[in-house]
């Protein structure tokens, strides 16, 4: 201990007593700068060898500090001594002295940052000490003048006044005592008014004060109680909260968002919000369709109580199904607006205002809940598929538990204009597609339509069996628009559903949660008034009124009304040809003037079977409209009423196996391809067979419908009616009105059809309702080829001389005969425009006809000829142009068809025999026998046996397709 002493003596140090005042170190003391040891440290030394050298250091060198190492190295020292070992013992003793100061300061280093640390400390401890031991000083200072001042009776004023100060605080604290046990009125009060905030606020301020006063003892039993409070006023506020699925109230939802933010659980909540959601919406369905299932029941049985929703939706009979259907969807209608309002009370007061409520609180921001805020909008936003989702599966489920094949059409329109609007709504609400919904009102819907749709077929085929092909009696403006079943065409929404309460103009732009969320309800069903509209298209007494006939009759009686094109020339109206003979102003006054009286107006004809068809049109596409999926199926079945009406047209009226023989062209390929598509696609041709077969047999059968029979009170053969020309005209003509009005609904059809299935509707009107018309052809041609007697008039030809010798002046009789019969042809059509108008396409179609077959007959007249001189020739000449210039003032017709037919034939006679084999291979419109004769009248006059071989082998090489 001495040793330490005196070392410390040496080194200029004080003693511990005398440290306690002065710690600082000593002046001698000096830290070596980083720079000096990293200098020392960075030499550049190979680190295994300087351990190498440290190892090699005795380990007596490190045993203790009283060890004299001077006198250790001198005992060393041999008796005779070498400078040269004395010198390389040196060496080595300064390696060792260099590799340990090294080291030494390698860990000087490393522990620079430490000692600089601890000397702070110290530094800091010196100036604590220093002060305690002023305070010490100065307390015993002020203890010794209170000693010597103070007296007994002062000092019992001031433990007098503590006790008062300690009575004070005590009175202060129970009185926060009683208050804190009578906040439970208060707490009671609030919750019932509903002021969750505020109850909030008062129970976290009382267990505030409560931790203040712990500890006295009655105070843990208060505690614990407010606790129980806390957690009474978060089940009502849960209780609160699910109170908004239903029937939000803005101000009702900001004092439960104020409250949850209070107690910090504005996440919780929200999750808490999305489970009252899901559990709103089922209890809802269940409690409507349970309602209607009890009420169909005649009793309130809890069996039906104890059902899945599912199972329970099964018992909703048909009369109740859309009453249940409606309110099922008010009811979530209400949980989905409630829902649509509190993600917009989010938008627009979650942002640290809120609107004024009736406590005049504000929502708090904070950093915390700006967090919330954004948590809580994904959430809503999460939420809004979630809820839509939860509605379609409802829905859906409704929609499959009952089979709606056999609802009445109406009926079945609204059930769909019930979901076409609830599709819209989840559209706006979370810009679904609603794939759930629409797949399962399809599946219902391609079910009921089918049957349906079957059932019009059957009522058609029976429609057409009992139809005579009287006129419909309909005003000149009709239209279907004015049908009942067009009216959705101009309405933008459906009459059965309430639009808005606001005019259209104000709420054409605003989604349906905008238009309803004040009030009102989409799904509300109105009273229709489909029975109290009259639908103004029948004429009176099939015609218009007196001064309607008079007003027309006028319009054509006068010069200046005449309209310019028919007081010039004439002009073919479907060629656009030059005029080829003018027509007088009378004779065009006069034909529309009986035209007028004739026909009274230039109504549409129709049969009420057309009208029947127009309306099943308009309520199939009604259903389509409102039901976009299921546009291809309905507009397919469409497109097979036409079908069915366009082939019992033909059928009835137009079927004839001698159309291609007379090589007129009556049906162009394009129909003949049509009608055999429907026939083999929709014609149950064997009706009367077995029905077994396999089970796809079957279902083809049902796809199809029997062929219909024209009824027998129509007759087809009588000449006094042209064969039943007033009949033809009202079936054709109908049938063209028919495909006129498809025409005009192309553009709707082809706005709903599915993109894929475009090219279907594309072609059912290229390739069916334009071939329409061009059943007048076949249909007309019977006519025409009865009302003449070209047999009659072959046989007056055939006793006809043609080797004359002399140019006649005058023509032959049988173009007077064939003239008559045109003129009686005429007047029976007169009598027939009496009864049914004949529009001009229908006119010009029979004189046509009549003329090309008058003509063909001339043709095959000549061809019968034996014997045939120039004069003779020239004698057919005379007798058709005699005949082209009568008929031209029976008709108005330019130019005659088959004038060039008649002519072409009679020049041939003229031609040379190299001419005539050159026109025989061009005109191929003749027939064999034709040709044949034209060869063998011409042979001997300026034709040898020679040349008519090669003209007749000519003719037999030809392959002749009719015309």
């Amino acid at each position: 201990m001495q040793k330490i002493k005196s070392l410390m003596t040496r080194q200029g140090l004080k003693s511990p007593q005398e440290s306690i005042h002065d710690l600082s170190p000593p002046e001698n003391f000096r830290i070596p700068s980083k720079e000096e040891l990293r200098e020392l440290r960075e030499q550049p030394t190979d680190p295994q060898a300087q351990q190498e050298i440290i190892n090699s250091i005795e380990e007596i060198y490190f045993s203790n500090d009283s060890f004299d190492i001077v006198k250790y190295e001198l005992e060393k020292l041999p008796a005779v001594l070498s400078l040269q070992e004395l010198e390389e013992y040196r060496d080595k003793l300064k390696q060792q002295q260099a590799a340990v100061s090294k080291k030494v300061a390698d860990l000087i280093l490393e522990k620079q940052t430490a000692y600089v640390k601890e000397l702070e400390r110290v530094t800091s401890l010196q100036t604590s000490l220093q002060l305690a031991a002023v305070i010490c000083t100065n307390g015993r200072r002020h203890l010794n003048t209170a000693k010597e001042g103070f007296t007994q009776a002062s000092l019992g004023l001031l433990a007098n006044q503590r006790k008062r100060q300690l009575l004070i605080g005590l009175l202060k604290s129970l009185r926060t005592i009683k208050t804190l046990q009578q906040t439970d009125v208060r707490l009671s009060e609030m919750l019932e008014e509903e002021d969750y905030p505020g109850a909030i606020q008062l129970c976290l301020e009382c267990q505030k004060a409560a931790s203040t006063f712990k500890h006295y003892s009655c105070i843990s039993e208060l505690n614990s109680k407010l606790q129980d409070t806390l957690e009474q006023i978060e089940e009502q506020l849960d209780v609160a909260l699910s109170k908004i699925c239903k029937n939000f109230d803005i101000n009702h939802y900001t004092k439960v968002q104020q409250a949850y933010r209070l107690l910090g659980k504005t996440q919780t909540a929200m999750d808490q919000l999305h489970m009252h959601f899901t559990q709103a919406i089922h209890n809802t369905v269940f409690q409507v369709v349970l309602g209607y299932v009890e009420l169909c029941a005649g009793n309130t049985d809890t069996k039906f109580q104890k059902l899945q929703y599912k199972d329970l939706c099964t018992h909703i009979t048909s009369d109740s199904y859309i009453p249940c259907l409606a309110d099922l969807c008010k009811a979530l209608w209400e949980v989905m607006l409630s829902y649509y309002r509190t993600m917009d009370w989010h938008e627009k007061y979650d942002h640290g205002e809120s609107p004024s409520s009736s406590d005049g609180n504000n929502i708090l921001d904070t950093e915390e809940t700006n967090f919330d805020r954004s948590y809580v909008k994904k959430k809503l936003e999460h939420g809004l598929s979630r809820i839509w989702q939860d509605v379609q599966l409802k829905v859906k489920t409704y929609l499959l538990g009952t089979d709606m094949s056999n609802f009445k059409y109406d009926d079945f329109i609204f059930v769909l204009d019930i979901i076409s609007r609830l599709v819209q709504v989840g559209e706006e609400f979370c810009g679904s597609k609603s794939e759930v919904l629409q797949d399962s009102i399809r599946k219902q819907s391609v079910n009921y339509f089918k049957n349906y749709h079957r059932t019009r077929l059957e009522e058609l085929r029976m429609f057409l069996e009992n139809e005579t092909w009287e006129l419909c009696p309909v005003k000149s403006s009709f239209s279907i628009l004015q049908l009942h079943e067009f009216k959705f065409i101009a309405q933008s929404r459906s009459p059965t559903v309430s639009p808005s309460k606001q005019p259209a103009l104000e709420t054409e732009d605003l989604t349906l949660f905008e238009q309803y969320r004040n009030g009102g309800n989409p799904f509300e069903i109105q009273a229709n008034n489909k029975d109290d509209e009259t639908e103004d298209v029948l004429a009176s007494n099939g015609y218009e009124s007196d001064e309607q006939e008079k007003s027309a009759y006028q319009e054509y009686d006068s010069d200046s009304d005449v309209p310019e094109e028919l007081k010039r020339d004439y002009v073919d109206e479907q060629t656009g040809d030059a005029p080829v003979k003018s027509v007088s102003r009378e004779t065009l006054r006069s034909r529309k003037r009986s035209d007028y009286c004739l026909n009274k107006v230039n109504a549409p004809i129709l049969t009420n079977t057309t009208l029947n068809v127009i309306r099943l049109v308009g309520k199939y596409m009604q259903m389509m409209n409102i039901l976009k999926p299921i546009a291809f199926d309905v507009i397919h079945f469409m497109s097979q009423l036409f079908d069915y009406y366009m082939y019992a047209i033909y059928t009835f009226f137009g079927r004839n196996n001698t159309f291609e023989s007379t090589g007129l062209g009556l049906s162009s390929s394009r129909l003949r391809t049509t009608l055999n598509r429907i026939q083999e696609s929709l014609i149950d041709l064997d009706v009367s067979s077995d029905v077994a077969g396999t089970l796809t047999a079957v279902e083809e059968r049902k796809e199809k419908v029997p062929m219909p029979h024209l009824s027998h009170l129509v007759v087809l053969t009588s000449s006094n009616s042209l064969y039943g020309l007033a009949e033809r005209v009202v079936a054709t003509e109908s049938l063209v009105f028919l495909a006129e009005q498809f025409e005009f609904l192309q553009s709707h059809l082809d706005a709903v059809m599915p993109p894929a299935k475009k090219p279907f509707l594309q072609q059912f009107y290229s390739q069916t309702v334009s071939t329409a018309s061009e059943l007048r052809k076949p249909i007309y041609w019977i006519v025409a080829a009865k009302a003449i007697d070209y047999e009659q008039m072959l046989l007056l030809m055939a006793n006809m001389k043609w080797d004359v010798k002399e140019i006649m002046s005058q023509h032959n009789i049988y173009v007077d005969s064939l003239l008559k019969e045109f003129e009686q042809f005429n007047k029976r059509m007169n009598e027939v425009s009496k009864k049914v108008r004949i529009p001009l396409p229908v006119s010009n179609i029979l004189w046509e006809h009549c003329i090309r077959l008058a003509n063909r007959t001339i043709v095959e007249g000549y061809a019968n000829v034996k014997k045939c001189s120039n004069e003779g020739r020239a004698l057919m000449q005379l007798d058709f142009q005699q005949f082209l210039m009568k008929l031209e003032k029976l008709t108005d017709i330019r130019p005659i068809p088959d004038k060039e037919f008649v002519e072409t034939y009679i020049k041939a006679y003229y031609l040379t025999e190299n001419d005539m084999e050159r026109w025989i291979k061009e005109h191929r419109e003749y027939s064999t026998k034709q040709l044949t004769n034209l060869v063998n009248v011409c042979l001997g006059s300026h034709i040898n046996k020679k040349a008519k071989q090669k003209l007749l082998a000519a003719i037999d090489d030809l392959d002749r397709p009719k015309r």
